[in-house]
């Protein structure tokens, strides 16, 4: 059963049970009821995998109004994984937190809507892999800069490599309000 850490609101750390042994190793990288009971929802609707080379930077990236929660894991290689909260009248709004993950580690980070997500890739290559809660949409597609000053991201990296729209992202500053979501308090 994954035990989990809240090391920002809402942003859950799963801490995989590895069984290793001279053949490899073996973890459950996702059971419906453990998970629920964890706090992670149990319908996920697409998975995605991305293979990326040391220094690409993939983010910082959120939909509204059609907003994603993710649930992640590395299959080769190392990354350092950011979730940034989107969440105006969130306690912690602007606020982020970056979690380096491996293949080797069976760690993985549950990412839920309203935050925005990003990596860079620590190793030579990485094969990342995420859960979506929700489809993705191309025109609820929305971007942050991922060296915004204002959110101060303490990347592990000084070189990065990102794709054009990346590269222009807007500052959280400049987004407007009705393109972020809501925080809805727990009852």
């Amino acid at each position: 059963m994954p035990t989990t850490v809240n090391h920002l609101r809402d942003v859950l750390i799963l801490e995989c049970k590895m069984h290793r042994d001279s053949r490899g190793a073996f973890a459950e990288t996702w059971h419906e009821v453990r998970y629920r009971e964890a706090g992670i929802p149990s319908r996920f609707v697409q998975d995605n995998v991305s293979w990326s080379s040391q220094g690409v930077l993939r983010g910082l990236h959120y939909q509204w109004p059609h907003p994603q929660g993710k649930l992640i894991s590395v299959l080769s290689g190392e990354v350092f994984d950011v979730a940034v909260d989107l969440r105006v009248g969130s306690p912690s709004f602007g606020k982020w937190a970056g979690y380096t993950l491996s293949h080797d580690g069976g760690r993985q980070v549950y990412v839920p809507p309203g935050f925005a997500h990003g990596f860079v890739v620590l190793s030579e290559q990485a094969i990342f892999s995420y859960k979506c809660t929700e489809l993705y949409r191309p025109d609820a597609e929305r971007l942050l800069r991922w060296d915004d000053e204002d959110l101060a991201i303490e990347w592990p990296v000084g070189d990065v490599h990102l794709s054009d729209r990346d590269n222009h992202a807007p500052r959280l500053r400049d987004v407007p309000r009705h393109h972020l979501p809501a925080y809805a308090a727990a009852r």
